[in-house]
């Protein structure tokens, strides 16, 4: 299903994915949402339609309360897609990620990937935090490695 099987050490450093992981682990301290990014080198198509495959792939929506987030880029097409799961999507306005994703493209557009997938993630944290609080039974549902495809 995922394609280019490019690894991660194409567009980031190991340093560099080890402080993505760790923004995703505590992004998610303070919530029951789960974050994943996925990064590729290009798709073929749509980038949300190749996003949503992905999310499919990654079991994106197998969380207890429909809370994942997942940040997926084509870096050489330069493309951007944030998707939420249902339980997410029905608790917040449309264009809800439009500001998380203005925030990372910004970091983008100086070449900081590392630095605009970290930001990214902690506003994607809050935001997810606000609607879906941590909770004592709460469990890492999902990976926080970075997926590659």
């Amino acid at each position: 299903m995922l394609k280019n099987s490019s690894k991660v050490e194409d567009f980031l450093t190991r340093n560099e994915e080890e402080e993505i992981i760790e923004a995703i682990r505590s992004a998610e301290r303070n919530t029951s949402g789960e974050i994943r990014v996925h990064l590729e080198t290009s798709c073929e198509g749509d980038a949300v339609e190749r996003a949503v495959k992905v999310f499919d792939f990654l079991h994106m929506n197998n969380t207890r309360f429909g809370n994942g987030v997942l940040i997926y880029v084509a870096v050489e097409d330069r493309s951007l897609v944030i998707l939420g799961d249902e339980g997410i999507n029905n608790a917040v306005r449309n264009n809800f990620w439009e500001s998380t994703k203005d925030t990372i493209l910004a970091h983008f557009k100086n070449g900081a990937i590392k630095k605009g997938l970290v930001a990214g993630i902690h506003e994607a944290g809050e935001q997810l935090k606000a609607h879906f609080p941590y909770r004592p039974d709460d469990r890492d549902e999902l990976s926080n490695e970075i997926s590659t495809g």
